[in-house]
Order: structure tokens, then C-alpha cells, then sequence
């Protein structure tokens, strides 16, 4: 373990410079925080059984990044001395040449040496002061601190102890640079995926399917799952690349508690009483690379007013602490702020308020020196991170749902950043807050208190199938004018709320302390290594001619007597021209600055180098040339080939094999899309213990694991002419040559083989009988294959466990005709995702991953509008579905806004490649600017535009009364023109045979040609 140490030496040199020049400012400035001290003792003890974190730990964390036992630092304004062991004095060596002087002085079993260097260190202290800083309730222990505590005590005498615990923190660990905020945001993010990904989902099915589940139970579950790598890889509050889960640790919880015992205290452990539907406090802290982050949030079942009114207070409180913690603020006035709130809403709440409103949080989980609470004197500062913790103790419930809820406490918690000239950055703001978000509605309409509220306070799911988005009509000329007047009112004012939620989940997504998007890849320079040695060229190369090496990807050109290698990666083109008796072979190369194209952006190394952009060689023999020239183009091709196929096929996972079941659920008779090798043949399709595996006759099979299915579906064949059983993967799967992340398995509704015309009964029924017939045995062949396949749906779901939740059903009510790819096919939205199944290529769009969507070409006069859907992971480009009748507009609308989904409308179809790009380059300041609101910004020009040329034909009376004559006149020469028009349509008219005349030569012909007067009427029509 000693050889994985490894220091950071330029971070180790400033932070210890920095905190030197701190203590220095502060000696010129009265002695206002250290206290006058010329030299401060940091001792560190042998490692405890039961560790406890303290200053002492944290500023070893801070300066080396570990903590060294048994080691003691004096520092003083002119130098740091260390006295430690021979194997820690190996690792701090390196750190010495700064700004600082560092003195290391090593331990070793000589215990003479050993007291004359702890003698050497008193006479430190004693030569820079009579003063010197200690650690308050220093707890070390072990041979190396009591040696030390009898050698300082003889001294003692002489020295005045001064605790310099706050001055640590304010000059050293309260403020935090560029990479301790990184760590805190993943330690956020990890924190905020874990409760409202992990924990929140298993708490709604514990409730909703009223199982008797222990505090301790739950929490250990949630415990468990920081073990799990892969579901903070797949979080949707995007982990950075590099992310590391191994370094995740647990600081706080996971505390589960609920049925009237609470406690709110950072000590706080899970009891074994049973989950309780009631009011229930969730938090967990977790610390990555030693920093930490603490979340929590009050989740209320069924609650009465009067808990919806305290929670909303709360909520408020909460709200309003944050916004004022701001840099240059006393910590004091945080406090006072909530109580003023509470003592103008509510003043009987006083007494059951907290009393401190959280604390610095950063290396340690709690820094009392910046506790805050009504007497705190500190000031924040930018860089600083606290835990601003609001919450209600006991409160007496007026109406109890049971005998646990008589009494209930309240508690919200967040870890922010304190930033300069702006609010602080949230950084667990992305686990939602409001009262919508954290109720649940589990009671029948019939109770005494009704649902209306349930319903808007449902799970977003729910809305998918609100009976209010399916209409009877899609004329909107049927539908009542003020019903709609009413709904798009309310329905603007919701999106109003969704689009402020969005725009400050961005702003807390992407602050300032991660500019540049916490690490998300971009493009790197690649070496191409063409020969590793000089006996691996070509044996050619010694004539000095252009080789063409096809094994090693390279072209050998001769440079000045020499064979210089180009790897064909470097090369652009290469082409041939003739002029006069000699031909000429001119080769381009990639360099910086090409202008347009997408090699515009290739990475180099140092694009502030010398590059050669050409060559070009000359020679008689034109053959030769245009050979090479030939060979330089299909060895770059088959390059470039050999790239795309490298990118389109990094993210197919490689599968684990299929652990098969002895006699397996199976389906027989079904087809899969994609086709294994391009053909079309029956196959039968089985559910084994962990993934499904479908063989056709010919033995091919096509295999996937429950732990890669995202979303199955069953799709019934009503209005289809197939049923289908359709699974949305995780990661792409290779399907024979081909990736494909939707597997669809399905049989064809209408069977051609089934026929009964050889049937006797036949014989005796004719026409409409036996259509009836036909349609019954239709409508019973239909409704056994949606019975066969959604009980074979079920098996599946049933076999993956906890990996889905249930089978998804499009609702087809609320469908919409579109063009996702080429064909118009029915777009169909179920409770996760909306979805178009019926034609490859597949759609499947999860709804959670939606960021906005935007409705373009609505305008008056069009027929259709298309949909633009941008996802919250914005580097992957939205997704357009076109030409959507516009009958449907207001249906989308409704479905949009129901399922939490803000949407905004335009009339122009706007350059998503270029917008996205924008976005991507500075994520904040884009957020900053406004964020999405430039999209409905557009449609609000448009009707200002439509508003101002309505007002301008506005007219005063002596305008109207001058109108009125000239329309007068108008209508005089209107009347002329009319009439003039009527005599040269009876003219064109008198030109030709008048009906009666066509009729009679009509029925004569018809009469020699032997036709009755029908046939003659049906040919006239033609």
C-alpha cells in the first residue's frame, strides 16, 4: 500500500503557502483569528478502532491527501517541521523546494535521537513565540502522542495554549478550490441519484403494496447499493466519466424514519419499528475522495391540510435561506431570516423549529465553526459549502390519520456552495422539493378527503393515461370555447412553473465550478504508431521510392535521402496531375486551421507547431503515379471504414451467457425484427433464469439479459395486423452483422393458412351469414393472441425481479399520426416513454430522460406542426417527429403538460444541430442567459408581431366616415363590373347547346348501344 501513495506536491506547496500567507495577513491585521500565536501543533495518534474525524484529520487530508499516524507538525510563518517514521518520511521528501520550507526529522528505535528531535521542536515553538495553537478536545493516542504530551508538558510552563480550531477552518478547509468542489459535486450527485432513483422507488412499492418493511430493513437495502457500480454508471444525473464508486463512503444514514419517533441529529441510526405510511424523513450523506455531501427530504402519505400548509412553510424557509446565503452574509442573519418567517405565517411553530440551521460541511461532515445558529458571528465567504438544514420538531397533527400520526416532524437538507455577486449553487437541488413531488396519494375517491388533490399529485406516470387527454371529437370546433379557454390558461401557468423548475435544476446542474461539464470527454489527440523498429520497413524502401505499406496502414516517403513513415491516419488525400512530360503526385495532410468540414475540429497535440500541409513529387513514369495515387485513396478509405464501424460498435456490450432453465417458459411460432440473417423465419422464444433466448428453426439464436432490458412492452393487435412483444435495451446487442437496441418478437393477427371453404356449411350459407361468421372467428383469434402474448409478458417481468416494474401498453387513444423516420406511422404514448412500434426503424423515447420539447410550425394556415424532443443528456442529438396533423396539436399539448413535460411552440423549424452545439460548448452560461425560454420567447414575438399589425388599421371617425363614401363609389363600379361580367357569361353560354339538347342525343345514343337509362346515367356521371 506504501507504493500507492502518491502525493500531489504543487497542490501540497500552495494550500501550505496559502495558509501561511493567511496566518501572516492576519498577525497585520490585530491577531483577529489566530489569536497572536507564533507556532501551531498539529499532532496525529496511532489509527483508532473507532475512528473519529476532527481538525487534526482534516488537515492532513487537506495538505497530503492521507492521513499519516503517528506523525507531528509544527507550523510556523517561516517553515513546516514534521516528525515522523522512515517509511512516511520516503513520501514527504519530495514535498520540500517551495515557497515554504519544509523540515522533515525522523523517527527511528534510538529513543536518545527520538527525544532530542521532539527537543528540537520545542525549541521551534519557543523561539517563534510564547504563544502557540493547539487543537481543542484533541483526542490522539498511542506510544508517539503520549511521548509527545510528556515532552510538551515540561515545556508548557512557559508557553500560552491558544485554540486555533476556528482559524483552521476559516484559513484553511471553510474555503474549497476547483477540485474539492468537484468532489463535493459528485458526492451531490451520487447522493441525489441514490435517494430519488434507488430508495424512492423502493419506498413507493413498500407503500403501495402495503408491505410490512423494518426502518432497519430499508435502510440496510440502500445500504448495499453503493456497492453497486453500475447504477451510478446508468444514473440520469449524469456521473462524469472518470467517476470512481469505489471511492464512495458512507458519512450520514442512510436513516429511514417514520410513525412519530424522529430524530434529526447527524447521530441518528435506523430502529427496527415498520415502515409507516404516514410522514416519513429520508437521508443519507456519502463522501467521495474524502468530501462530503448530505441530502434529506420529508415525504408525507396522505397528508390533511394542515400538513400541507406546514410543509409548504417549510419548504419556503428553505427556499429563502438559500437565496440569502450569499458571500459578505453574517451567518446570524440565515437564522434570523427563517425566524422571522415563521414568526409573521406561523409564530406557534417557534417552538418547534430547529435550533441551527446546519453547519460547514467539506472534509469534515460537520464544522461547528460555522454552525449555523442566532449567534454566529462568521461571514461567508465565496468557495465556502454548507448544509443548510430547515426543519419542524414534533408538531401536533390536529387531524391524525392513526395513533402514529399524531405527532410529526418535518426536515429538508442540502449541501450549497457559497458563490460571489449571485445565489448559492445547489448542489442536491436536482432531488425535488416541492410538495408535489415529495406527496403520495394511496386512498380511494369515496373517502372523506377526495382525490381531486391525488390526481395533480400523482406520479408523473399517472398522467400518461388521464382520462381527460382522450377526446370524443378531434374537431375543435365541436369542442366548448370556454372549457378550452380555461384548460390552456391553467395549462400556461403550469408550464410557466415547469419551465422555472427547469431553468434552476440547469443553473444547479451546471454552476460555475463545473465549466467544464465535470469531466465529460472530448476529443483527444490519437498517436498512430506505424513501426516500433527499423527492421520492420518494407525491403523497397532502400530504392528511396513512394511505398505504399497496406499491413501497416502507411505511405514511405522519401525525404532527403531518407524513408520517412506517414501513417495513413495523417494523411488527407492523395492525388495525381499531369503537366507536360513529367506527372505529379501531390499528398495532403491533416494540419490545424483547414477551415470548414468536420475535420475542422480534429484534436492535435500542439496546433501552435509547425505542420507540413503537402507534398508533392515529380516523375516520368505516369503509371506509377497514378497507381500510388490510387492505392494512398482506398488504403485512407478502408481507414475511415474501419473507424466508423470502431465508433458504431463501442457501446455493444458483450453479453454474459444465458443461465438456462430445465423446461422453460416458451412461446412457439413467433418472428423477430431484426431478422437474424436477414430472413424472415419462424422461431420460439424462452425465458430461462437470467435473460430470454429465441432460437429459429434453422438454429440461429438471438439472447438477452433481464439486466440489460430497459422497457418491455406489449402491443395488442387491435387495429394491427400483428402482436408484438417488444424489448428496449440498455445497451445495443449484435443481431447476426447488425447492432439493434429494440429486440421485437410478434406473430401475424391474420392467419392466410386458416380457410374454411371446404367446409360443409358452406353448402347451405351464402353471403352475409358467413361473413359474420368469418368475423366472429377473427375476433376470437385476435383476442386469444393478446391473451397468449400478455401472459408470456408478464412471465418475462415476473422472471427479471426488481429490474422492471411491469409490462408498458401503448395507449393507443392517445396516439398521433407522424413521421418519426420515413413512414407516417401512429405515435403512441404509455406510461414511461412514447413509443412507435409497429415499423422499424423502432422509436422508444423514455419520458424521464426528456429535457423540453418543442412544437415547430404552428402557425395559422398549416395543416401539420413537427415535434423536436431534446433530451437531458444534451450531447444526444433530439430526436424529430414531422407532419403531425395539426388536429392533434391540442391533445400533445395536453399529454405534454400532464406528464410534467414543459413544451414550448414556434412557427419555424429551427438548426437543432447548430443550437445543440451552443449548448454543449458552456452548458452555465447558456442556463444563465435564460436557457430555454428563447424558444417560447419566439412564439410570444410572433403574436406581439400579429398584435401591432392589427392595431394599425385602427381608424379615427372622420377616417371611417371618408371610407364609408369611397366604398360607395367602390360599390357602383363593382356593380358595373358585375353585370359586364354577366353578359359574357350568357354570350359564352348562347356559343353552345343547352342541356335538354345534350340530354335527348344522350338517350338516343344510349338506345343504339343498348344501355338502359341507369347504365346511361352511371356513364353520364363518368
Amino acid at each position: 500500500m506504501a507504493d500507492e501513495v502518491k502525493i500531489d506536491k504543487q497542490v501540497f506547496q500552495d494550500r501550505l503557502y496559502q495558509f501561511v500567507q493567511a496566518w501572516k495577513a492576519d498577525k497585520r491585521s490585530n491577531d483577529a483569528l489566530f489569536g497572536g500565536v507564533g507556532s501551531i501543533v498539529i499532532l496525529m495518534g496511532r489509527n483508532e478502532e473507532t475512528p473519529t474525524f476532527q481538525k487534526r484529520n482534516a488537515m492532513h487530508f487537506w495538505l497530503l491527501g492521507y492521513e499519516f499516524p503517528a506523525t507531528l507538525m509544527i507550523f510556523t510563518p517561516e517553515a513546516l517541521w514534521v516528525v515522523t517514521t522512515v517509511k512516511k518520511a520516503k513520501h514527504l521528501e519530495p514535498l520540500k523546494g517551495g515557497k515554504v520550507p519544509v523540515e522533515i526529522l525522523v523517527r527511528g528505535k534510538d529513543a536518545e535521537q527520538n527525544t532530542k528531535q521532539f527537543e528540537k521542536c520545542l525549541d521551534v515553538i519557543k523561539g517563534a513565540g510564547k504563544k502557540v495553537g493547539t487543537i481543542a478536545k484533541d483526542t490522539s493516542s498511542g506510544p508517539f502522542a503520549d511521548e509527545w504530551r510528556a515532552a510538551f508538558g515540561e515545556a508548557s510552563k512557559d508557553l500560552e495554549e491558544v485554540d486555533v480550531t476556528a482559524a483552521l477552518s476559516i484559513a484553511a478547509l471553510s474555503v474549497k478550490d476547483e477540485n474539492e468542489l468537484r468532489s463535493m459535486r459528485n458526492a451531490s450527485r451520487a447522493c441525489t441519484g441514490l435517494l430519488t432513483e434507488y430508495f424512492l422507488e423502493e419506498m413507493s412499492e413498500i407503500l403501495d403494496e402495503e408491505k410490512k418493511v423494518a426502518h432497519k430493513q430499508l435502510a440496510g437495502k440502500v445500504d448495499d447499493k453503493i456497492d453497486d457500480a453500475k447504477f451510478f454508471q446508468g444514473l440520469k444525473t449524469k456521473l462524469p466519466a472518470d467517476f470512481d464508486a469505489a471511492q464512495l463512503d458512507w458519512i450520514y444514514g442512510p436513516i429511514v424514519q417514520s410513525g412519530g419517533n424522529y430524530d434529526m441529529k447527524l447521530t441518528a441510526q435506523p430502529d427496527g419499528n415498520m415502515l409507516h405510511a404516514g410522514t416519513i424523513i429520508a437521508g443519507l450523506g456519502l463522501k467521495y475522495k474524502s468530501y462530503c455531501s448530505i441530502v434529506a427530504r420529508t415525504y408525507l402519505v396522505d397528508p390533511n391540510e394542515s400538513q400541507e400548509s406546514n410543509y409548504k412553510l417549510l419548504t419556503s424557509i428553505h427556499e429563502a435561506v438559500i437565496k440569502d446565503a450569499k458571500e459578505g452574509v453574517t451567518i446570524k442573519d440565515l437564522y434570523n431570516k427563517a425566524i422571522n418567517i415563521i414568526k409573521s405565517k406561523k409564530p406557534d411553530l417557534e417552538k418547534n423549529f430547529v435550533k441551527s440551521l446546519g453547519a460547514g460541511i467539506g472534509l469534515e461532515t460537520k464544522d461547528p465553526v460555522l454552525n449555523i445558529t442566532a449567534k454566529n458571528n462568521k461571514t461567508l465567504k465565496d468557495g465556502m459549502t454548507l448544509t443548510i438544514c430547515t426543519g419542524f420538531n414534533d408538531i401536533e397533527n390536529p387531524k391524525p390519520q392513526d395513533k402514529q400520526s399524531q405527532k410529526y416532524s418535518l426536515m429538508v437538507m442540502d449541501t450549497i456552495r457559497i458563490r460571489r455577486d449571485q445565489e448559492p449553487a445547489n448542489f442536491t437541488g436536482s432531488a425535488a422539493l416541492d410538495l408535489g413531488s415529495t406527496s403520495f396519494f394511496f386512498k380511494d375517491d369515496e373517502e372523506e378527503e377526495p382525490a381531486p388533490k391525488a390526481k395533480t399529485k400523482k406520479d408523473a406516470k399517472v398522467g400518461a393515461v388521464a382520462a381527460s387527454n382522450i377526446t370524443k371529437t378531434k374537431l375543435r370546433a365541436e369542442r366548448t370555447t370556454q372549457a378550452d379557454e380555461g384548460a390552456e390558461a391553467r395549462r400556461r401557468e403550469h408550464q410557466k412553473e415547469l419551465a422555472q423548475r427547469k431553468q434552476q435544476e440547469g443553473l444547479n446542474q451546471y454552476s460555475e465550478a463545473i465549466g467544464d461539464r465535470n469531466g465529460v470527454t472530448q476529443k483527444r489527440f490519437k498517436k498512430f504508431d506505424s513501426y516500433k523498429r527499423d527492421n520492420q520497413f518494407p525491403s523497397r524502401v532502400k530504392d528511396l521510392v513512394v511505398v505504399v505499406d497496406t499491413k501497416a496502414s502507411t505511405v514511405i516517403l522519401p525525404i532527403m535521402g531518407r524513408p520517412v513513415p506517414f501513417h495513413i491516419n495523417t494523411i488527407k488525400n492523395a492525388s495525381k496531375s499531369d503537366e507536360g512530360e513529367f506527372a505529379y503526385l501531390r499528398i495532403n495532410f491533416l494540419s490545424p486551421g483547414q477551415g470548414v468540414g468536420r475535420k475542422d475540429d480534429q484534436p492535435f497535440e500542439d496546433p501552435t507547431a509547425h505542420f507540413v500541409r503537402s507534398l508533392t513529387f515529380r516523375s516520368r513514369d505516369a503509371d506509377r503515379m497514378q497507381d500510388i495515387a490510387t492505392q494512398i485513396t482506398e488504403l485512407r478509405k478502408n481507414a475511415v471504414r474501419r473507424e466508423q464501424e470502431k465508433k458504431e460498435l463501442e457501446d455493444v456490450v458483450a453479453q454474459d451467457r444465458i443461465v438456462e432453465t430445465r423446461k422453460p417458459p416458451h412461446l412457439d411460432n413467433v418472428f423477430v425484427r431484426p431478422a437474424t440473417d436477414g430472413k424472415r423465419i419462424t422461431g420460439e422464444l424462452e425465458i430461462h433464469q437470467n435473460g430470454l433466448r429465441y432460437r429459429d428453426v434453422r438454429g440461429s439464436n438471438v439472447e438477452i439479459l433481464f439486466s440489460n432490458v430497459k422497457h418491455l412492452f406489449f402491443q395488442p393487435c387491435a387495429h394491427e395486423l400483428i402482436v408484438i412483444i417488444h424489448v428496449h435495451l440498455k445497451n445495443p446487442i449484435m443481431i447476426g452483422k447488425k447492432k439493434a437496441k429494440d429486440v421485437q418478437f410478434y406473430r401475424e393477427a391474420t392467419d392466410m393458412a386458416f380457410d374454411e371453404t371446404g367446409n360443409r356449411k358452406r353448402k347451405h350459407r351464402f353471403g352475409d351469414e358467413e361473413e359474420f361468421e368469418q368475423e366472429q372467428e377473427e375476433r376470437r383469434r385476435r383476442a386469444q393472441l393478446d391473451r397468449e402474448f400478455k401472459g408470456f409478458a408478464e412471465k418475462i417481468q415476473n422472471a427479471t425481479g426488481e429490474i422492471l416494474t411491469g409490462v408498458d401498453v401503448p395507449f393507443r387513444d392517445l396516439g398521433f399520426q407522424g413521421v418519426p423516420n420515413r413512414s407516417n406511422v401512429l405515435c403512441s404514448p404509455s406510461a414511461d416513454c412514447l413509443v412507435q412500434l409497429t415499423e422499424p426503424p423502432f422509436m422508444v423515447l423514455t419520458l424521464d430522460e426528456i429535457e423540453t420539447v418543442h412544437l415547430e410550425r404552428v402557425q395559422f394556415g398549416l395543416k401539420n406542426f413537427d415535434m423536436v424532443v431534446v433530451f437531458k443528456d444534451f450531447l444526444r442529438a433530439p430526436v424529430h417527429i414531422n407532419t403531425i396533423p395539426v388536429e392533434n396539436l391540442e391533445n400533445v399539448k395536453d399529454w405534454l403538460d400532464s406528464i410534467n413535460i414543459p413544451y414550448s411552440e414556434g412557427p419555424l423549424n429551427l438548426n437543432w444541430a447548430t443550437i445543440m452545439k451552443t449548448i454543449n460548448a458552456d452548458p452555465h452560461q447558456f442556463f444563465k442567459e435564460g436557457g430555454w425560454s428563447f424558444l417560447s420567447a419566439e412564439s410570444d414575438e410572433e403574436d406581439e408581431e400579429e398584435e401591432e399589425e392589427e392595431s394599425a388599421f385602427e381608424m379615427s371617425e372622420s377616417e371611417l366616415a371618408v371610407s364609408d363614401e369611397s366604398s360607395e363609389d367602390d360599390s357602383e363600379f363593382d356593380d358595373d363590373a358585375s353585370a359586364d361580367e354577366g353578359d359574357a357569361s350568357l354570350d359564352e353560354e348562347s356559343g353552345g347547346e343547352d342541356w335538354d339538347e345534350l340530354e335527348k342525343k344522350a338517350k338516343k345514343k344510349d338506345k343504339e348501344s343498348g344501355l338502359n337509362d341507369e347504365e346511361g346515367g352511371k356513364k353520364r356521371k363518368r
